[in-house]
């Protein structure tokens, strides 16, 4: 059992600045994000242009893959953790993350109802051709 009460990420130091093992030094931490964000990043490659798979399922797999890929990116190099000193860390990614998601949905919403109040072309061409 360890004295820590709190998680932390690959990488981060103890309370007195030293590493908690060897296993966890700020080297080895990175260079397993990196290898993850490389073999996730390759898989979706294959993902992509392979016809193994079932058609209609690589736009869902690619999406896991691509939460993967973020998940690891925010483990291993943003050292996004669940623990008490991270709290500040993960209330800015989740305010981030509803600020991202009202620009996109609020695009999306505009642009359909522009789409929607559009003219439809025969009826252009036929004001075009009374004048």
């Amino acid at each position: 059992m360890t004295t820590t009460p709190y998680d932390r990420a690959p990488g981060d130091t103890s309370p007195s600045g030293r590493p908690q093992d060897a296993e966890t030094s700020p080297f080895v931490a990175y260079t397993t994000g990196l290898f993850l964000a490389v073999l996730l990043t390759a898989t979706s490659f294959w993902v992509a242009n392979t016809s193994l798979l079932w058609p209609p399922g690589v736009p869902l797999g690619l999406a896991v893959l691509a939460i993967a890929q973020m998940g690891v990116h925010l483990v291993f190099f943003l050292h996004i953790t669940t623990g008490p000193d991270n709290t500040n860390n993960v209330l800015a990614l989740a305010f981030g993350m509803l600020i991202v998601t009202l620009v996109v949905a609020g695009s999306l919403w505009i642009m359909a109802n522009l789409n929607d109040s559009m003219m439809p072309p025969a009826e252009l061409m036929n004001l075009h051709m009374q004048h």
